[in-house]
């Protein structure tokens, strides 16, 4: 009898001391290694807490995952979502608020993060998502090919139409217009307008209609090659080749495009049409809490993000990734990588002048109708304005 209560207290001991395992769901499948390097080297640091990452596929693939998982009770304790997706899995009640397990936060951490990147995390006072990858619009463009053609422009959307004039020669389409809400939104923005005005849509605002009237006019006039976001494949092809010269993308897109065959890329700030009025809209994703997690899960997740967070380890993400640093005091760890790489130093200073994307929680559902509207505007099929006023009231629905 001593004996097996002996062995019931040893398996009672062991199993107290078994790390706790706080499952993460990612996107960042492209650098899933990095990620289970940065979970392996959590996990060594410390004993109470077992981090282990699943890659998910893209942000629109682990969204319905999740909602899976979530309705049959077997959601991941930590989970990263796109900016636009986690407003409205938090109104909806699926995602947990965070203040409380964020108590142990040091300030100098908090305060050190850039508050449009705090703030996008956050739905009616409380925080829900956690910043971590972080990015910044851009304008890639065919380095070479522009230097060959002598051709120059400001960095406007007036300077980039005229460009595209010159530069459509031989079949050439210079511009890649794609049907993307995030890339439309900073064009907006660059004008100095908004698509949406407190809780409301305003797809079909005075901005919005002259950022996608010239879409549509480059369009038709040959000097811009309209795109979905499923031929992302082709329009990489057709940029490298040369049928294309400039590309809306994220800066984060550096990575895979700068591996492209036959050019040399460039890279150079979002166009800003207004000076001293644009903004850039913030792009990336949070990581959250979903329902159900328990305490010491939640305490986990937070305890990982904070790793995460230190600012050697994001200069390093930032060098592997090209995402923009989330963080101050990350900044000046980076100055021999951009003494290498001066076009990334400018698109990462746009963080100075970059805003949240709405939290409102239907936005995810109006972004989707300005992507059919831009595509039908673009296509030929309507006019931007009709385009926009039809978005506008299927959103006011």
């Amino acid at each position: 009898m001593r004996r097996l209560l002996s062995l019931t207290l040893l398996l009672s001991t062991c199993a107290q001391a078994a790390p706790l395992r706080v499952e993460f769901w990612h996107a960042m499948t492209g650098v899933k290694d990095t990620v289970a390097g940065y979970a392996r080297d959590f996990n060594a640091s410390q004993s109470a807490y077992e981090i282990v990452p699943v890659a998910q596929g893209n942000y629109r693939e682990l969204l319905p995952r999740l909602e899976g998982a979530l309705k049959a009770g077997r959601a991941p304790a930590l989970v990263q979502l796109e900016f636009t997706q986690f407003p409205e899995l938090a109104a909806r009640g699926d995602l947990l608020d965070l203040g409380r397990a964020l108590g142990g936060v040091p300030d100098d951490l908090k305060d050190d993060i850039y508050p449009a990147v705090w703030k996008a995390g956050q739905l009616g006072g409380k925080t829900y998502g956690l910043p971590w990858n972080v990015s910044v619009p851009v304008l890639m463009y065919n380095a070479g090919a522009l230097r060959k053609s002598g051709v120059t422009f400001p960095n406007t959307w007036t300077g980039l139409e005229t460009a595209s004039r010159a530069l459509a020669t031989g079949g050439r389409r210079p511009l890649i217009a794609a049907s993307d809400a995030w890339t439309f939104e900073a064009n907006v923005l660059s004008r100095g307008g908004s698509l949406v005005e407190g809780n409301r849509p305003t797809l079909n605002s005075p901005d919005a209609v002259e950022a996608l009237t010239q879409l549509a006019r480059m369009s038709a006039a040959g000097q811009a090659q309209p795109r979905s976001l499923g031929e992302a494949t082709r329009s990489a092809f057709d940029f490298a080749r040369g049928q294309n010269l400039f590309v809306l993308a994220s800066v984060a897109n550096w990575t895979d495009a700068r591996k492209l065959p036959f050019f040399n890329l460039g890279i150079a700030p979002f166009p800003c049409e207004k000076p001293g009025v644009c903004t850039v809209p913030l792009g990336g994703a949070v990581l959250g809490v979903p329902r159900g997690t328990s305490g010491p899960e939640q305490a986990g997740g937070v305890a990982f993000w904070q790793f995460l967070m230190d600012s050697g380890r994001l200069a390093g993400w930032v060098q592997t990734t090209a995402y923009a640093p989330p963080r101050r005091a990350v900044t000046p760890l980076l100055d021999g990588w951009y003494a290498k790489n001066p076009q990334l130093r400018a698109a990462h200073a746009q963080m100075a002048r970059a805003v949240p994307r709405p939290t409102t929680p239907d936005y995810a559902r109006w972004a989707g109708l300005l992507e059919e509207a831009i595509a039908r505007a673009t296509g030929g099929k309507q006019s931007a304005k009709a385009a926009l006023d039809d978005a506008q009231r299927q959103a006011e629905r």
